[in-house]
């Protein structure tokens, strides 16, 4: 009854904001960025420029979740209660199932709903809102209502001190759920563009934030408002004995495993999948029957993780190609460990011993 009063409450703010507009909202087309004109900036301060931006360039555009008029605990809300006032940026209870059932009757208005969930490990109170509610809200009007300005924003993954509160990587829940995207960053200048992205897209988005590199990941993004295309994977590096997937903040140790294999002499290709729902299939499929084998990674636990989907999907469509089963370099089937962290996550080593197991086998 909590959730439904405050999904109605979403409505009806947004009512007042969005008097005489239609409930639903159109595509947008997505621009690639522009190369040059940027600066260094790690990846909170990249995600605080897309939301800076989002709220300039949209006044149906809303921000808020737990502490976020403050300015958020990884502080990637900074200035923007300042700048765009306490209506259009304000905290919320701590009340996940409210936060996610007040952004649906906001975003089912038609206005920009970015709500954020302070960590991803606390995204459960509120699944049956994003599930049952968000994700379904179109297909179940016939296409006369949905809640496409809907953004959830939540940081997930090892953070090297989290724990098992802290540190989990749920994204597999959210993958299994037709409605939804599911969008994940590597780097600032990903976060950037596929954040505004996933705000303009006619669809729910939930995007996970890797929180191991809010400060970590420093690289140069352009200043300017710009968008990368959703469900578009990125070969960031050419091979020709084995495909690498991951993504996050796991592409860093395949990115790492990769230059250590090619000092033994085998070639990686690397693909950040991106978007993993809906995910590119086309470009994992053409890298897969060039080099005739795969290895997924990813820190979630294995039983059940998007790298499962991955390596099915690639066996029915590259079976006669593949020359080996698909690897997978993952979490351990446990709960997330406080001081074996280092034996829970799928470490570089780890992936180069996969990498030597799948090109021998």
């Amino acid at each position: 009854m909590a959730a439904r009063a405050l999904r109605e409450a979403g409505r009806r703010r947004g009512w007042a904001a969005e008097a005489g507009r239609r409930c639903f909202s159109g595509g947008t087309a997505v621009a690639e960025r522009k190369e040059g004109g940027g600066k260094g900036v790690n990846l909170f301060t990249a995600v605080n420029q897309a939301l800076h931006i989002a709220l300039d360039t949209d006044p149906r555009a809303y921000v808020f979740g737990e502490d976020v008029g403050f300015g958020g605990v990884f502080r990637c809300t900074t200035g923007l209660a300042d700048r765009f006032g306490k209506n259009r940026v304000f905290n919320t209870p701590l009340c996940e199932q409210g936060i996610a059932g007040f952004a649906i009757g906001l975003a089912a208005m038609g206005n920009r709903a970015i709500a954020e969930i302070q960590f991803a490990d606390y995204i459960f109170p509120a699944f049956d809102q994003i599930v049952n509610e968000a994700a379904k809200f179109r297909y179940r009007s016939g296409n006369e209502f949905n809640c496409g300005g809907l953004t959830i924003r939540t940081p997930y993954g090892a953070v090297g001190h989290g724990g098992h509160y802290h540190s989990q990587s749920p994204e597999a829940f959210f993958c299994h759920v037709p409605g939804l995207k599911v969008v994940i960053p590597r780097s600032p200048r990903e976060a950037k563009g596929l954040l505004l992205s996933s705000i303009r897209d006619p669809n729910p988005v939930v995007f996970f934030e890797p929180k191991w590199l809010y400060r970590l990941a420093v690289e140069e993004v352009p200043e300017e408002d710009y968008m990368l295309p959703l469900s578009q994977a990125e070969v960031i590096r050419k091979g020709s004995d084995i495909t690498l997937i991951g993504w996050g903040a796991q592409l860093a140790v395949l990115k790492e495993a990769c230059e250590d294999a090619a000092k033994d002499g085998v070639s990686c290709e690397l693909i950040d999948l991106r978007t993993l729902i809906p995910w590119d299939k086309e470009t994992v499929e053409a890298s897969v029957k060039k080099t005739g084998k795969l290895l997924v990674s990813h820190e979630a636990p294995i039983t059940g993780g998007f790298g499962a989907e991955i390596a099915a999907s690639i066996t029915e469509r590259c079976f006669q190609r593949l020359e080996a089963p698909v690897a997978r370099v993952c979490g351990l089937d446990t709960p997330f460990p406080l001081v074996y962290e280092p034996f829970y996550m799928p470490t570089k080593n780890k992936v180069l011993d996969a990498i030597k197991a799948t090109v021998n086998y």
